[in-house]
């Protein structure tokens, strides 16, 4: 890899640097917290590299939950997955043996980058989309190596902490918008949620279904929505 397309995918890259440090730092903190040693964030970060079900397996551990347990939960958390792996499969259809990686390391924050940057002319599809998911990932490990090591030798007020996590969904949501000029994703996924967030408060739903019906009805929706757009682009 040349010089100047590392430091343009490090600049591409470094909204997510900074997002994964301020969500990796307190993921550390709260895994040691909960009494873990601090060596167990990076394996976390390297083989299980989910963040919000990392946030999730650590109550999931202290309440002693079962491993069918731990299962079922990550599944209904990071479902979400499957829909961006299905989009991607024509950007992956180059990418050769790094392929299986790539699946591993489709997070939203590397899927939303790998969604709105095109790949630049005449380079490896290999490297570009491989570098942006090591990167990403590399500074997930970081972030959560910080964390841990720090809050080993130093006491913290954890109030606020989880808000890292909406807060960098927030931002890339913006990003997206900006780079697409669509608003009606986003504006479906709202709509699906609050649908949703109803049929629980009203006992219609468990909150063990939730991700499964937003995801349902939102996909649904923007189906129907493209499928009326069609004939307009015409």
């Amino acid at each position: 890899m040349n010089k100047k397309l590392f430091l343009q995918i490090l600049k591409i890259t470094s909204p997510v640097f900074f997002g994964y440090i301020a969500i990796g730092i307190p993921f550390g903190l709260m895994l040691v917290k909960a009494g873990y040693p601090w060596w167990l964030a990076p394996i976390m970060c390297l083989t299980m590299y989910a963040g919000a079900g990392q946030y999730i397996a650590i109550g999931l551990f202290t309440a002693g939950a079962s491993f069918s347990a731990i299962a079922i939960a990550q599944l209904m958390v990071n479902i979400r997955h499957i829909v961006y792996g299905l989009s991607l499969i024509d950007r992956f259809k180059d990418v050769k043996k790094i392929k299986p990686y790539l699946v591993f390391a489709l997070t939203d924050e590397t899927y939303a980058l790998m969604t709105s940057t095109p790949l630049p002319p005449d380079t490896s599809p290999t490297l570009f989309y491989g570098t942006i998911a090591a990167l990403d990932q590399s500074y997930w490990v970081l972030g959560g190596l910080i964390g841990a090591i720090a809050g080993q030798l130093i006491p913290f007020d954890f109030a606020g902490v989880d808000f890292a996590l909406t807060a960098l969904f927030a931002v890339l949501l913006i990003e997206q918008i900006k780079s697409s000029h669509d608003i009606v994703p986003p504006i479906i996924g709202g709509i699906a949620t609050v649908i949703t967030v109803l049929l629980y408060r009203w006992n219609l739903i468990g909150s063990g279904n939730i991700l499964i019906i937003a995801l349902t009805i939102g996909i649904a929706a923007i189906i129907l929505v493209k499928r009326e757009r069609k004939p307009e682009a015409k």
